[in-house]
């Protein structure tokens, strides 16, 4: 059996997303935490190149076009929540 890079793309990308569910489950991780959300985006992106690039199969590619943009806007509104806080906490400041 050949492996292709496609196919250790879509590898990886499931041992990601695995990767991070079980360590979210073991409170390791933390859901909206940023090393979780680029786990969940590169591991989906690892799988849609699989996919692309090898057997494609629709419904897999739009579950993971759901999980990408879900994990980016996680990683988004993580970052606007940590900026706000950051700014109330200047404006509070008694500098």
């Amino acid at each position: 059996m050949t492996f292709y890079w496609h196919d250790w793309a879509g590898y990886i990308g499931v041992a990601l997303m695995l990767l991070a569910y079980l360590a979210l489950q073991a409170h390791k991780l933390h859901g909206n935490g940023l090393v979780y959300q680029l786990m969940n985006v590169l591991g989906a992106l690892g799988v849609m190149l699989s996919l692309l690039f090898g057997s494609f199969n629709a419904s897999a590619f739009f579950m993971e076009v759901a999980w990408l943009l879900i994990g980016i806007y996680g990683i988004a509104r993580s970052a606007r929540v940590r900026k706000e806080a950051h700014e109330a906490g200047h404006k509070t400041s008694v500098w």
